[in-house]
């Protein structure tokens, strides 16, 4: 085969696949509740951004916090909706990515510490003393609702990292299950993210006379829509601004409710400076 056809074929190949690759823009996000209604949330997000970016859109689910990382990371999502906890990992491994949007009650996020009926604990406005020896279970590690922030407080209140403060320590995985295994008394405390609080309250699968909250914590900044840095290179200059705008007009309320947000708000990396700054003062990142 001559020299020149073979290159050709060479660069025909790497063009198609090129093109191939610039036909599907792929986002994920953390896994804070279960899949199916992951899948149900965010399918509908891809059908939105690809009417408005006029490009396919994928969403692709994840099984783990660090997943959603890796998968940023390795250039098999484009965008993700982080934590503030993972979205500071990810743009700390992709060079020039940036938070380009987050939720408007993201900006004062919380956490409610909830406890099973058997502990004798009741809602306070400080974290109560006798939660020492109790068995407790955190989110993810990775979360920043459902451990990052809840275990700075903890140690800030208690002088004592949560090994040495808790009789057990677990970690759930994510905010459903963290309910879960708090309601039905496989731990006596925990904590979750307000929303999914909420979210749950809603849908009827919290039962009062098992599990309250005993305590919220100071609000910080969290979830944001973090981009890579070199999708203008692959879907043409100013995609990235596009995108933002398409998730900063999303106003259909059955999307917003997908997440639930009321809306989305601009956001930058300094916004979660805070975030990053707490992680290192308790180790979780180095």
């Amino acid at each position: 085969m001559p020299l020149c056809f073979r290159l050709f074929l060479v660069s025909f190949c790497l063009f198609f696949a090129s093109a191939s690759f610039a036909e599907s823009f792929v986002f994920t996000a953390i896994p804070d509740e279960d899949e199916t209604r992951l899948k149900q949330r965010f399918n509908q997000v891809a059908e939105y951004l690809s009417e408005t970016l006029d490009v396919e859109v994928k969403y692709v689910p994840v099984k783990s916090y660090a997943g959603a990382v890796t998968a940023f990371r390795n250039n098999q999502v484009q965008l993700a909706w982080f934590g503030g906890l993972t979205g500071v990992q990810a743009r700390r491994l992709v060079p020039q990515s940036k938070a380009i949007a987050q939720g408007d009650e993201d900006q004062y996020f919380k956490s409610y510490f909830i406890a099973h009926r058997s502990s004798g604990l009741k809602y306070a406005k400080t974290l109560p003393d006798s939660l020492k020896d109790m068995s407790f279970t955190f989110g993810s590690k990775s979360s920043t609702s459902g451990r990052l922030m809840p275990e700075f407080y903890l140690r800030k209140h208690f002088e004592q990292s949560p090994e040495k403060l808790f009789q057990r320590v677990g970690f759930s995985g994510n905010h459903s299950r963290t309910l879960a295994l708090v309601q039905s008394g496989a731990y006596q405390v925990g904590v979750l993210n307000y929303k999914v609080w909420e979210n749950e309250v809603k849908a009827g699968k919290v039962n009062p006379d098992n599990v309250s909250i005993i305590w919220e914590t100071p609000t910080y900044p969290d979830y944001q829509w973090t981009i890579r840095g070199d999708v203008d290179a692959v879907w043409g200059k100013g995609f990235s601004d596009k995108v933002s705008e398409a998730i900063l007009n999303m106003k259909d309320p059955a999307l917003l409710a997908a997440f639930p947000r009321r809306a989305f708000v601009p956001a930058n990396n300094t916004h979660y400076q805070p975030i990053l700054d707490t992680a290192l003062s308790i180790g979780i990142i180095d």
